[in-house]
């Protein structure tokens, strides 16, 4: 298929996904890869504004944002008309227009419980009338009172109680806009036929190997405007004039390779095989910097580097619900707060983290709304009180110097681990900080994506991870030990009526003293019963090429892929003589 304008053959990009995909569904795939992929393949109602900072929404599909009526219990969205679904053979030769019941459609599948969409939790309870929904009641056709299509291009959604958040969750990539006849076609392997109406559409696609994503032929005019009140920073403000009136997407075709190895992403990059490297992995970060700045031969070369503070929180979360590390006794809560005692978030950061990243204090990021700057958790690294505390609740020394359970029995922590040089580097690290209190500790490692498919079934004991904002807000980061949600992204299974009810009373507020007193109140929850260990946030450290055009990193989005372009002549020129000699 020639899609392209004559001469913007070499209008590509090369990119790269850190892990597979697991399928192009919005209503089911929650990995970062697949919702990488979504955001360009699929249309939600709203997205944000590319450069404006803070972020803000503006309208994606609908003409214009809508506005909060009834109290803030009621929105109406106005489709553009001339949206239209990329040619599939489930339309049989018609042109598909989207319309407001695609919507009303993509937005029930979120409620389906065939699909156990792990996204539901946006929408529960909140849509009103949505228990219509509820398993063993729904059904595609039943009608919800708080979601219809009033004509073909008006659409209305009304919540059963104020939500300060709802318009962020019509920008995410589970939003994005399918049409039944697609999805009745493929029924279980919908998710490797996708079809939206996006900026890009899937070529070629090996999975979890590589994937090209082509320029949508019929996409919409979509012409760059950033506006008067966009709220661009000013050293952004030469970019938005560089971009302003320039039809989207600017590039042809974006070739996507899956690489898991960070040594591979690294080299990839430093020999031109990729446009730009986000977030350096930290056991790579003397390739490409030098005392927090760009190494001179790459400076030389024209790349640039930016550090990014990521919407982004690491934390080691134990199961509440295991036998040996679970529980809400005394004795339960005393083993995981001397856990959290033994961890050395200075060592983490120097070491592993190579300087780049916060300290965690509390589950909030910078620049999330709620953060707290002033904040500080009350558990810090303090190895001397952690053996006190386990002495004190009866986790004695064993004739081999490890502590035994209160009973006498063998002691043995089991954490999730990584296959992969970081996994392993934490792992060092972990065994470290647990032995010096005297916990022995055993890793088992698997893939990540394995992983969380058996912390949703609650039978991982321990694991790190991270979480990435859906959106900007701290709801979207206290809702990850919020009780219901503890067989979805509630991993450590925690379920306690106190927390539960802070966090009920704080999702109805706005970002207002009032909240940020119940979120104080919620971190001490945390501190109290260590369902985490609260570790970094990380500063990524971004790299690009100097032929890369017009990339900025988002703050929520996880690609800028319809913003971008590259210079070929630049790419060539480069090429031939930066990389030549090395090769």
């Amino acid at each position: 298929m020639s899609i392209a304008p004559a001469g913007r053959e070499a209008h590509v990009l090369h990119a790269f996904l850190s892990t597979g995909e697991t399928g192009l569904d919005p209503a089911v795939a929650s990995d970062i890869a697949s919702l990488s992929l979504m955001e360009n393949i699929f249309d939600p109602l709203l997205r944000y504004a590319y450069l404006s900072r803070p972020v803000r929404l503006r309208g994606n599909t609908v003409g214009a944002m809508p506005r909060a009526e009834g109290a803030g219990l009621s929105y109406t969205f106005q489709i553009r008309p001339g949206i239209y679904f990329t040619p599939d053979p489930a339309f049989k030769g018609v042109r598909r227009e989207v319309t407001a019941q695609d919507y009303v459609y993509s937005l029930k599948r979120l409620y389906d419980p065939a699909l156990k969409s792990p996204w539901l939790f946006l929408f529960e309870g909140k849509i009103a009338g949505d228990a219509a929904l509820a398993p063993g009641k729904f059904g595609y056709n039943v009608p919800v009172a708080g979601l219809q299509a009033l004509d073909k291009y008006t659409l209305r959604i009304r919540l059963s109680a104020p939500d300060p958040n709802f318009l962020f969750y019509l920008a995410s990539p589970a939003t994005g806009v399918v049409a039944r006849e697609v999805v009745e076609a493929y029924g279980a392997q919908v998710g490797n036929h996708p079809v939206g109406s996006g900026p890009f559409m899937v070529g070629q696609w090996q999975h979890s190997d590589r994937i090209t994503l082509l320029a949508n032929p019929d996409f919409r005019e979509t012409i760059f405007h950033a506006g008067v009140d966009a709220g661009i920073a000013p050293q952004d403000r030469a970019l938005a004039a560089a971009l302003e009136g320039k039809r989207l997407p600017l590039l042809q075709r974006i070739d996507v390779k899956i690489v898991e190895e960070y040594q591979s992403r690294v080299l990839g990059f430093l020999g031109g095989e990729f446009d730009y490297l986000e977030q350096v992995p930290e056991s790579m970060r003397d390739m490409v910097m030098s005392g927090g700045a760009l190494r001179p031969e790459l400076a030389r070369r024209g790349l640039v580097l930016s550090q990014f503070p990521v919407l982004q929180t690491y934390y080691m979360w134990m199961n509440m619900e295991d036998p040996l590390i679970g529980g809400y006794s005394k004795d339960k809560v005393a083993l995981r707060r001397a856990i959290a005692l033994s961890y050395d978030s200075r060592e983490d950061i120097a070491l592993l983290k190579k300087g780049l990243a916060l300290a965690a204090q509390s589950p909030l990021p910078p620049d999330v709304r709620g953060y707290d700057a002033g904040y500080r958790s009350p558990v810090g690294y303090d190895p001397a009180l952690a053996r006190a505390l386990l002495d004190r609740y009866g986790y004695r020394p064993g004739a081999d110097g490890f502590r035994t359970l209160p009973d006498g029995k063998p002691l043995t922590l089991q954490m999730a681990t990584e296959a992969s040089t970081v996994g392993r580097l934490r792992d060092e690290l972990w065994r470290k900080n647990l032995n010096a209190i005297g916990l022995r500790v055993a890793f088992r490692s698997d893939k990540k994506t394995e992983i969380i498919k058996a912390s949703r079934l609650g039978k991982v004991m321990m694991f790190e991870t991270n979480w990435v904002a859906d959106f900007p807000d701290g709801d979207n980061f206290f809702q990850l030990l919020y009780g219901p949600n503890r067989d979805r992204a509630n991993y450590a299974r925690f379920d306690l009526w106190q927390y539960n009810q802070r966090y009920e009373q704080a999702r109805l507020l706005g970002d207002t003293p009032q909240r940020q007193a119940l979120y104080r109140e919620l971190s001490q929850l945390i501190a109290a019963y260590n369902p985490w260990v609260l570790l970094t946030h990380p500063i990524s450290a971004d790299v690009q090429q100097p032929w890369l055009k017009y990339y900025r990193r988002h703050p929520v989005e996880l690609t800028s892929w319809r913003f971008l372009d590259v210079d070929p002549a630049e790419r060539e020129r480069k090429r031939n003589g930066a990389f030549g000699a090395t090769r």
